[in-house]
């Protein structure tokens, strides 16, 4: 069982390993045995567990919310995901999927890194409120064959196969392919569309989700080949967009894939070289169902829409990393990349959109970490990026890092970011009929000053109090054009928020362990002084790790409250609290892991906010749910 008798290492933060006391931001870890014993079936779930963040349901995709700023439907793009290093938000619209879409078993995980504040001094755009960078498995965890089954409320159901091993002459491999499937919720009554001609309000059978993936991961000396392909499909019940309530045909599918190779070495002298060269696609269908009647008193004239993105880039990266003169420690790199394919199309009878465009940017970027006094560090981070769309940007990142005890650390720490605004909110229009495209769009800003206190009290507490102030320039936001009446993105809206956190987590020899959190934001558009939708005041989680039989069965007891929030149509949803339970069991025999599991254990009913695209204000979320999970290792 580990304990806080070493403190723990971070990698995404400065790009080389470093203690997370020492590194210019405050992290969360969250680890393999963490996922499996409190049953998390998606990124989305990990994160939600973690101070200062939420997740927002749709019925389509999972949004995550960051430290009181969420805009219903943002795709994630103000989040970096990264797998192993690589970048996975696409070239379409800077997504980052975090639920089903998320291209890898979460199975595969073997930690995941959760680096807060702007990170665009290392990682360019959309590193705006933090970086998330999932570590995944080895061939030598695995060492066989691993398969895993589950089952669950919905007739939820999904399989895995991993193969993994270190070889003699040090070749590592790792392979997986992962399918499932589920019905989804039966029956969803939505009031809005509680009408004879709209089958009362009731969606029937229209919340279906399939999803596959393939991951491979090589490893031999220096070099790293690692890739992967996913797909997911979602049927969606709430009618968006205007579609066509309870048509089954409306649903979304969402393709992604990525390959690497990876060069990283040390050299005798300390110095690490790490460069990569990478690919990577994001493929887009959107079938969405249309009653084309010009009049109700005509029969329905249904008319399936086609809603498509497709995008390829390559790029390449290389970074040098040495020790220089004792007292620093130097990062240089530079990073270029050309999205080749950056295609949109929306048609049916007719062809409302065919847009095919290409771009690219370069980067360079330095680092310097020196230590000022034994106890005093001073880390500054500076990167310049151009983009062919709209020029370059600079963006620096500072962080005075004070160690007045060896498990003391209290932190300064300023940092700017930006968002390149996506090819979608750039060049996305229906032809006029309701909405238009704006090529003149500006990055958006922002600038981030926090401070933050972490304490190891000996060998089996950790406490972390922070604050923090942001302010968001150039906001893109979805408006109407007066002149026309046309939706277009444009830069409207500034964004101030105020916060601070507060988490103590415990780890003790007989197995136990736990971690509580609080986080308070106010979140506000600074010109009018209200508060954004989708922003709750207050966050609290609980974990609790028992064990019941020795170090062989445990049960996991998760907390979450969410105050209440705005919604886009001006309402409000309540807050709520939700509790889930996971009794799991390792090597009982030995090979087998066996797990169940209740979500939402006391059956709260709750809603998320809607989005621009939806005529609900309110979207119910999941009751009570079930799982059952069995893994062997041959």
């Amino acid at each position: 069982m580990m304990l806080f008798e070493e403190i723990p290492s971070v990698f995404g933060a400065s790009k080389y390993e470093q203690k997370v006391t020492e590194a210019p931001s405050s992290v969360s870890i969250v680890t393999s045995a963490e996922i499996k014993r409190y049953g998390y079936r998606s990124l989305s779930e990990i994160l939600g567990s973690l101070r200062g963040f939420y997740v927002t349901n749709d019925r389509n995709y999972d949004y995550l919310g960051v430290r009181g700023f969420g805009r219903p439907g943002d795709y994630n793009s103000r989040i970096l995901l990264l797998v192993d290093g690589q970048k996975l938000n696409d070239n379409i619209y800077s997504s980052a999927g975090l639920g089903p879409s998320f291209p890898l078993d979460v199975d595969l995980i073997d930690r995941v890194e959760v680096i807060r504040g702007p990170s665009s001094s290392l990682y360019g755009t959309s590193a705006f409120f933090g970086v998330i960078n999932v570590i995944t498995r080895r061939g030598r965890d695995v060492q066989g064959v691993e398969v895993s089954g589950e089952a669950g409320s919905h007739a939820s159901w999904d399989g895995r196969a991993t193969y993994g091993q270190r070889f003699p002459g040090g070749l590592e491999a790792l392979v997986s392919a992962t399918y499932g499937e589920s019905d989804g919720q039966g029956d969803l009554y939505y009031p809005e569309f509680d009408d004879p001609e709209t089958n009362g309000g009731i969606s029937e059978n229209n919340d279906g989700l399939e999803l596959f993936n393939l991951f491979a991961k090589l490893a031999w000396g220096d070099f790293t080949l690692e890739g992967a392909l996913a797909k997911s499909s979602k049927d969606i019940p709430t009618a968006p967009w205007e579609t066509v309530f309870n048509d089954p045909r409306t649903r979304t599918i969402d393709e992604q894939s990525y390959l690497f190779l990876q060069y990283d070495h040390t050299f005798t002298d300390g110095g690490n070289l790490n460069a990569r060269v990478h690919y990577g696609h994001y493929g887009y269908d959107g079938d969405y169902a249309y009653d084309y009647a010009e009049t109700e008193e005509e029969d329905p004239y249904l008319v399936v829409n086609m809603d498509d993105a497709g995008g390829h880039w390559v790029g390449t990266e290389a970074q040098y990393t040495r020790r220089v003169l004792e007292r620093h420690q130097v990062v240089l790199g530079g990073e270029y990349q050309k999205d080749y394919r950056q295609d949109q199309s929306n048609f049916d009878e007719e062809v409302y959109l065919d847009d095919r465009r290409d771009s690219d940017y370069w980067a360079l970027y330095a680092q310097d970490d020196v230590l000022l006094l034994d106890n005093l560090s001073l880390n500054v981070g500076l990167r310049y990026d151009h983009y062919s769309t709209f020029g370059g940007t600079l963006n620096p990142r500072t962080a005075l890092i004070f160690t007045p005890l060896e498990k003391t650390a209290i932190k300064l720490l300023y940092g700017e970011a930006f968002r390149a605004p996506s090819a979608y909110e750039l060049y996305y229009h229906d032809g006029g009929e309701t909405t238009k495209a704006n090529p003149d769009l500006d990055p958006e800003t922002i600038r981030t000053y926090e401070i933050v206190w972490e304490q190891y009290l000996g060998d089996h507490l950790r406490g972390v109090l922070g604050g923090f102030y942001y302010q968001i320039d150039h906001l893109i936001n979805l408006k109407t054009d007066p002149s026309d009446d046309l939706l277009v993105f444009e830069n409207i809206d500034e964004v101030r928020a105020l916060g601070a956190e507060v988490e103590l987590e415990g780890k003790w020899e007989n197995g136990i362990e736990g971690r509580i959190s609080y986080s308070f934001q106010e979140t506000e558009n600074k010109e009018t002084g209200s508060i954004l939708s989708n922003s709750p005041k207050h966050l609290a989680k609980l974990n609790l790790l028992l064990p019941l039989v020795w170090d062989k069965v445990f049960i996991a007891v998760e907390e979450r409250y969410t105050s209440s929030r705005k919604t886009v149509q001006g309402g409000e949803v309540g807050g709520f609290a939700l509790t889930n339970l996971t009794l799991s069991s390792q090597d009982v025999l030995e090979g087998l892991e066996l797990s169940a599991s209740i979500y939402n254990l006391f059956d709260k009913d709750y809603s998320d906010p809607g989005s621009e695209e939806h005529i609900q204000d309110a979207i119910a979320q999941e009751g009570r749910t079930f799982r059952f999970k069995v893994t062997y290792l041959f």
